[in-house]
């Protein structure tokens, strides 16, 4: 395991159809920085996705948990950012997963890794999934230039399952705004309840066509 930055995919998975809500909703957003905590039931700890507003909403495998507590063992910052969501309808009644990037690195390296998780971050939300497994020569690209560079080799959404529709792997205009007002931008909120008004209304003009109503 390296010394100062691992990076890497994970799927996570979510209880039930409604714990799974929320991350189809816009508390939970693509290349959102989630935490990692562990929480411990029965004996058995797993590592679990907790998001900005304190709600766990996905959990990892055993094998991906393991990994995680040793680099938290090494007291090493760990974050997952948000891939994509997706849903499988078999074996019925179907769940919701997804895949995260999980982002792990050393203290002494914390500035420059955290400018370079917000640069991975950005590709995400633009439906761009970077290549997040370094090497050594991409941690040193990284820390040379200060967290700016990014991978130019990206890494392709897993092959689908019969029966699997992809929820969300990108963010919608709308919720850029949505974003932008959280951070204080009014203007760009209320441009974000505009345009959800608007698609609302068109979506009802289009039934009425089809004789829907």
């Amino acid at each position: 395991m390296d010394t100062t930055y691992v990076g890497f995919y994970a799927r996570f998975d979510t209880l039930s159809k409604k714990e799974a809500a929320a991350l189809l909703g816009a508390d939970n957003l693509v290349g959102d920085m989630f935490d990692i905590v562990f929480e411990t039931e029965e004996g058995n700890t797993i590592a679990w996705m907790k998001n900005r507003f304190g709600k766990l909403v996905g959990f990892f495998d055993a094998k991906t948990t393991h990994q995680l507590r040793v680099l938290k063992a090494r007291d090493w910052h760990t974050e997952a950012l948000l891939s994509f969501m997706a849903f499988t309808d078999r074996p019925e009644p179907g769940h919701y997963w997804g895949e995260a990037a999980v982002i792990c690195f050393s203290p002494d390296q914390s500035e420059i890794f955290s400018q370079f998780s917000e640069g991975i971050a950005n590709r995400l939300m633009d439906g761009v999934r970077p290549d997040i497994d370094l090497g050594e020569q991409g941690i040193k690209q990284v820390i040379e230039s200060g967290g700016s560079w990014l991978p130019s080799k990206s890494v392709p959404l897993p092959k689908g399952q019969t029966g699997t529709v992809i929820m969300k792997n990108s963010r919608k205009i709308s919720e850029k705004f949505i974003e932008q007002g959280r951070k204080g931008n009014k203007g760009c909120y209320l441009i974000s309840w505009i345009f959800l008004i608007a698609l609302a209304g068109s979506i009802v003009v289009a039934l009425k066509s089809c004789n829907v109503f």
